[in-house]
C-alpha cells in the first residue's frame, strides 16, 4: 500500500536538512522508537513499538538511507522489521524531500509499505495504516519542535559576549523527549472518525 504524509520543521530547509540527517539524535522523537545500533553512517538497527487495541506489536529491524542528495534535500529510506513474537513483518520504502514553507520547511514523505503474516490482519485497510502513520509523524514533528525550542532556549540563556580572539562556544543540544508508543485506542477512534468522514464524502 502507498500513502503520503508530511510535517513541518521550524527551520529553513538547509538547517532542517542537517537536523533530519542526525539520525542518532532525532530517533527518540519517533513514538515508540529505540535506536539500538549504528551499523554505518547510513544504516541503523532499532526497535519500534505500536499498540493496536489489546495487541502490542514490537518490531526489530534495520533502516538504510539510500540516494541521499544533500543539494536537492531528498533521500530514500528502506526499512524492514519483524515482530518480536513472530506474528509477521513489515517492509517499507519511503522517499522524502524538503520544501520551503512559511513555518520554515515542509517535509513530504511518500511511503510504500508491505505487511506480512498476522500483522497484515491487525492493520487491515489502507485507511487505518495511513491514520496510524499520520499520528506517528504528527507526534514525531511535535517532539522535534519541542527539542529545537529547548535548544534555542538553552543557547539563549547561556549566551555571553565573546572577547576578541576567543573561539565561539559550541551550541547546546538538549536531549530529545522520549516518545511513547501510539495508543491503539486513540488510533481506533481517529480511524473511525475518518471512515465516517470518507463515507459522508462519497455520499455527498
Amino acid at each position: 500500500m502507498e500513502f503520503d504524509t508530511s510535517f513541518t520543521v521550524p527551520l529553513p530547509p538547509a538547517d532542517a536538512w542537517k537536523v533530519l540527517m542526525d539520525i542518532e539524535r532525532i530517533a527518540p522523537c519517533m513514538p515508540g522508537a529505540e535506536l539500538t545500533q549504528v551499523v554505518d553512517p547510513t544504516t541503523y538497527k532499532g526497535k519500534i513499538a505500536v499498540k493496536l487495541g489489546p495487541v502490542a506489536l514490537s518490531f526489530a529491524g534495520q533502516v538504510k538511507f539510500e540516494d541521499i542528495n544533500d543539494a536537492a534535500q531528498t533521500a530514500r529510506v528502506k526499512a524492514s522489521g519483524t515482530d518480536s513474537k513472530g506474528r509477521g513483518g513489515a517492509n517499507a520504502t519511503a522517499d522524502f524531500h524538503l520544501e520551503a514553507a512559511p513555518e520554515g520547511s515542509k517535509v513530504l514523505i511518500h511511503t510504500n509499505l508491505m505487511l506480512s503474516g498476522a500483522v497484515a490482519q491487525y492493520g487491515r485497510g489502507a485507511g487505518m495504516i495511513q491514520d496510524m502513520a499520520s499520528m506517528m509523524v504528527g507526534q514525531f514533528a511535535g517532539n522535534l519542535k519541542a527539542m529545537l525550542a529547548a535548544d534555542q532556549a538553552a543557547n539563549a540563556a547561556s549566551a555571553q559576549p565573546i572577547a576578541t580572539g576567543e573561539a565561539a562556544p559550541q551550541p547546546i543540544r538538549t536531549a530529545p523527549p522520549q516518545a511513547k508508543p501510539i495508543s491503539g485506542f486513540s488510533l481506533f477512534f481517529r480511524a473511525l472518525r475518518n471512515a465516517i468522514l470518507r463515507a459522508l464524502g462519497r455520499k455527498a
